[in-house]
């Protein structure tokens, strides 16, 4: 059966999207390809690393308030939703990013982790912002 042979990593290395996996702590313990596609730091670069390295900074401390809310209590207000945040590129550049969570367990049943499928949202951020700007361009000028 495909199933017992499954093998993890390359299962994850095959996905389209960004899988990140991280630690209580909130540091990176598995990052693929896809990862280093959207974000340009390899997994030599992340692996190790705490999740600011893609955090904006001004995003830091909510983020990790409630990544350690989570931590504590091993509950996410977002379950399965699609979550859309703005990320950084190793060059710096701002992206817009989609993407869920699951929520490790250790043998004790704690919480010891958590993983994220990401995307690279930011083309379609970028839409539709172009587009509500013409909308209100459009309104000004019905005036």
């Amino acid at each position: 059966m495909i199933v017992a042979q499954l093998d993890f990593e390359q299962l994850v290395q095959a996905f389209g999207d960004g899988v990140i996996v991280c630690d209580a702590a909130g540091t990176i313990v598995f990052w693929n390809d896809a990862a280093t596609r959207i974000f340009g730091f390899t997994q030599e670069d992340a692996l190790g690393q705490s999740l600011d390295l893609i955090v904006p900074q001004r995003q830091q401390e909510r983020h990790w308030d409630g990544y350690h809310k989570t931590m504590a209590t091993g509950e996410t207000r977002y379950g399965t939703d699609l979550l859309r945040v703005p990320a950084l590129h190793k060059e710096g550049k701002p992206l817009s990013i989609a993407f869920t969570v699951a929520l490790l367990h250790g043998p004790d049943g704690k919480v010891s982790g958590i993983a994220a499928v990401v995307r690279d949202d930011t083309a379609r951020w970028n839409d539709e912002r172009a587009l509500k700007a013409r909308v209100r361009e459009l309104e000004t000028a019905l005036r």
